[in-house]
């Protein structure tokens, strides 16, 4: 993976243009988010499997590349590099959350939970897919999971208002019993870090 600093300034502005939007408007600051980051992964000469690597095969199926964090461990954002095939559990997020294509595309399932908490029925609510130009917004609370299904790797940017890193009470979802469980314990793998 390059560490080149050319794309380091690239992620240092668009950052600051997203803290921005952020402290100064109430309404569609993840929509606005959105757009500044489709900015970013329009920028390809950076972002790209070349500069991102998948990782080898017969692993997890992904790499996560941390490439900006506040030092309080806000505004995290990644890019992510996912081979064919890999998929998630429902899971939530507990920050808000964007995902933004850069190349491929990833199928999003979101779900409705039925119950507040102990077992519950996972029903898949709506699914689409994240690609260049159609970003997938998210709430702490939303339920969701991925999909890599085309037959092709994908690359995304994945921003959060919190690092993942420190998000240990995230939940998952086992679909055929409906019990939740600490998503972390479980799936949670460390990013590779280019700060």
């Amino acid at each position: 993976m390059s560490h080149s600093p050319a794309w380091k300034p690239l992620v240092a502005a668009a950052v600051k243009r997203i803290k921005r939007i952020h402290a100064e408007s109430a309404e569609h600051k993840l929509e606005r988010t959105a757009q500044v980051l489709e900015e970013l992964a329009a920028r390809r000469e950076w972002f790209s499997f070349a500069n991102f690597p998948l990782p080898a095969p017969g692993g997890s199926g992904s790499q996560r590349y941390v490439l900006h964090a506040d030092p309080d461990q806000g505004f995290a954002l990644y890019v992510n590099a996912l081979h064919p095939g890999k998929t998630s559990v429902p899971h939530n997020h507990g920050t808000w959350a964007i995902i933004v294509g850069i190349e491929g595309e990833e199928t999003n399932r979101v779900y409705r939970i039925t119950a507040d908490d102990g077992p519950a029925a996972v029903v898949v609510d709506r699914e689409f897919k994240v690609e260049p130009g159609h970003p997938a917004l998210y709430q702490p609370d939303d339920v969701h999971s991925i999909h890599v299904l085309n037959g092709q790797p994908a690359l995304l940017f994945h921003l959060y208002g919190k690092a993942l890193e420190t998000l240990t009470d995230r939940v998952a979802f086992d679909l055929e019993s409906g019990k939740r469980y600490p998503y972390n314990e479980k799936h949670f793998r460390p990013s590779v870090s280019t700060i």
